[in-house]
């Protein structure tokens, strides 16, 4: 039933350490989920929070949602939003998009406490070079249920007969699960890649205990039911697949070329920096030559 249990690794975002999930080097995406971080939960003292400085996105859209704390959106398009608890902010980079994360300065006054989730979802051919867009999304927009000690809100995608009214490209599902020790959830039926990620707590599945900070990536005809061991909360997540795609930094793409250029095009500045958040940037990363890299599926 279970293919392959990952273990997130920490990664120093400058400062701010969050757990990477995906990619993993032996499965590097789950339908067309490319990349997650588990942000925290981490505590930020007075005077200090996120801070990302802007850089660029193709060929993708970020998905972040949020379980404590706040995170102030920027980007190219003119967009300024926070984002908090329950409310996903959709941005699809498409042909290319500028953004930055940080902590609103009204937020730094007193101590605060951030935990969530980001990921990325590779955009299907048709939509690589799509116009970039951002979108925000209330509680309201994300069907929820209860019952049997579980509470469930589905995030985005299409899920047990609802459907979130977040602008997807491709089928998929991502859910958010709470759930009282000793409930079940059950991953939906008729996505051919899924995944759960445990964000705390102990669930078990198949024989299995899958502890906070592990995904379990499950064949395509078993038909996985997790019981929570203790308090627990899960992130389910998979769709359809989308093809081979390559990463770089913060560039994906069907094509090798075409990150290549993406990269030229941000270290000449050729991408507009976000208004209001245009005084400083991340450069491109330094790189050793190194071969073609092989495309990850």
């Amino acid at each position: 039933m279970i293919d392959l249990v990952i273990p997130s690794r920490q990664r120093d975002l400058g400062g701010f350490e969050v757990g990477r999930v995906l990619p993993f080097p032996t499965h590097r995406m789950v339908g067309p989920f490319i990349f997650l971080d588990h942000m925290g939960p981490a505590e930020f003292q007075p005077g200090t929070g996120i801070d990302v400085r802007p850089h660029p996105h193709i060929g993708l859209a970020t998905v972040t949602y949020l379980f404590e704390g706040e995170i102030f959106h920027r980007d190219n398009l003119g967009s300024a939003q926070p984002i908090r608890p329950g409310e996903v902010n959709w941005m699809t980079a498409g042909s290319g998009i500028v953004h930055s994360e940080r902590t609103d300065p009204e937020q730094l006054l007193g101590p605060r406490r951030l935990h969530g989730l980001q990921a990325w979802v590779a955009l299907p051919d048709e939509a690589e070079e799509t116009d970039p867009a951002f979108d925000h999304y209330g509680p309201g927009a994300l069907p929820t249920y209860e019952g049997g000690g579980m509470w469930a809100r589905l995030i985005a995608g299409t899920a047990f007969g609802a459907e979130a009214k977040v602008k997807t490209h491709s089928p998929l599902f991502y859910i958010h699960w709470e759930l009282q020790p000793g409930a079940q959830a059950a991953l939906p039926s008729g996505h051919s890649e899924r995944a759960a990620f445990v964000v705390e707590g102990e669930v078990e599945v198949d024989g299995r205990v899958l502890h906070a900070g592990e995904m379990a990536v499950f064949s395509r005809e078993s038909h996985p039911v997790l019981t929570a061991r203790t308090k627990a909360t899960v992130a389910a997540l998979g769709g359809e697949p989308v093809g081979q795609r390559y990463i770089w930094w913060n560039l994906v793409s069907s094509s090798h070329d075409r990150i290549e250029q993406a990269k030229a095009d941000w270290a000449a500045g050729r991408m507009k920096l976000p208004p209001g958040d245009d005084q400083e940037f991340i450069p491109l990363p330094e790189e050793p030559p190194t071969p073609k890299p092989e495309p990850m599926s």
